[in-house]
């Protein structure tokens, strides 16, 4: 064999094992994070059309880590601390501040995005909502400065009622906060706020049995919200009509919704996951709050409340469910 020959082969030899790491290096790999779980999670699925979007599909081009809390909040740092150790290339925190802050501790270098957060500045994610200024951005909810908004909606509907219940998961950061703001609410409208906690399934059966009011909202928490079928079926069971922030409550039979259009969001937030993928930083990424926000009524659960929605009620509904 010609010297010349050698070389050719040797060089061949010593360059395929460095292709083969350049082809899988060429696949990023996203680490996902929520308190709660991925099965009945109806975030996930938008933001994975979004990333489809600008085309990255998972298990093409696309690999990822899912790590869920179940619910249990004291989990999320170690799997957090799992997910820096991996080397992944983005971390999407879901639902809630819990994910996010978690991350944050984590690791200062891997590009993060959250979807689901109420006040990012208030909780220090980032330095300002246009110019995020670190490896963090992502997608607001507006749902704490919505609460007064959705009692007002409840006294629509039951206009002589007298105590309030609000029901706050006290694991979750921002539950000092709500209720704080519920009481000055219920203050306003000169009524009794009776608060109730829970921050798993058998303390929610708990709360309602201890229930004395007129009308029920719930504390934006994302377990809260994966056990969105639980609360439903127990506020028909006690007769207690329920406000909450996301249109899956009122789909799984709840009474009635009013946020931001969870769906169109976690779209958008997959958008920016690519452009992340892509190379662009959080830092330049603004982030970005609702603007549309809509109103979902079930009146097949008002009838079983024995209640009648006023027709100035529904003409402002975006969706009834009958």
């Amino acid at each position: 064999m010609r010297r010349r020959d050698v070389l050719a082969l040797v060089g061949a030899t010593t360059l395929r094992p460095l292709a083969v790491l350049a082809q899988q290096k060429a696949t990023p790999v996203i680490g996902w994070l929520t308190g709660t779980s991925f099965g009945p999670n109806p975030t996930a699925g938008p933001i994975h059309q979004g990333l489809s979007d600008v085309g990255y599909i998972e298990g093409q081009n696309l690999a990822a880590e899912y790590r869920a809390a179940d619910g249990d909040y004291d989990r999320l740092p170690a799997l957090a601390a799992d997910l820096v150790s991996r080397k992944v290339d983005l971390i999407i925190a879901i639902g809630g501040p819990g994910p996010v802050l978690a991350a944050k501790r984590a690791t200062s270098t891997i590009p993060i995005l959250f979807v689901g957060v109420g006040d990012p500045l208030a909780l220090g994610l980032v330095g300002s909502l246009a110019r995020p200024d670190g490896n963090i951005t992502g997608f607001s909810v507006v749902n704490t400065e919505l609460m007064p908004k959705r009692l007002e909606l409840l006294f629509e509907l039951v206009p002589h009622a007298r105590v309030i219940a609000l029901l706050v998961n006290p694991n979750n950061p921002l539950s000092k906060t709500r209720i704080a703001d519920m009481q000055d609410a219920a203050r306003v409208k000169n009524v009794e706020l009776q608060v109730l906690r829970a921050s798993n399934e058998n303390e929610i059966d708990a709360a309602f049995e201890t229930l004395h009011a007129d009308a029920l909202i719930l504390g934006a928490d994302p377990f809260l919200s994966s056990r969105r079928v639980q609360i439903a079926a127990l506020a028909l069971r006690h007769a207690v009509p329920t406000v909450d922030q996301e249109r899956w409550f009122v789909e799984a039979g709840g009474l009635i919704s009013y946020g931001a259009r969870a769906e169109s969001i976690a779209r958008q937030a997959g958008v920016y996951a690519g452009r992340i993928l892509n190379g662009e930083k959080p830092a330049d990424l603004p982030v970005q709050q609702p603007t549309v926000f809509e109103l979902v009524i079930n009146l097949k659960t008002a009838k079983a409340l024995g209640l009648t929605v006023p027709q100035s009620l529904l003409a402002r509904a975006d969706e009834v469910i009958e």
